[in-house]
C-alpha cells in the first residue's frame, strides 16, 4: 500500500463526513417509524385508559 501524500491527507481530513451523517439520518428515520408503528399500531387501537 502506498502512503498519501500530505496534500491528499489534508483534503480528507478537511472533507466533511458523509457517510456518518448519512448514518445518523437513516437511524433518526427508523426510529420515527418505529414511534409511527408503535403509537398507531399499538397505543391508539387499545384507546385511552384511566
Amino acid at each position: 500500500m502506498q502512503p498519501i501524500s500530505e496534500e491528499e491527507r489534508k483534503r480528507i481530513l478537511e472533507s466533511p463526513p458523509i457517510g456518518t451523517w448519512v448514518l445518523m439520518l437513516t437511524v433518526g428515520i427508523g426510529f420515527v417509524v418505529a414511534w409511527i408503528f408503535l403509537y398507531f399500531g399499538v397505543f391508539m387501537p387499545r384507546g385511552f385508559v384511566e
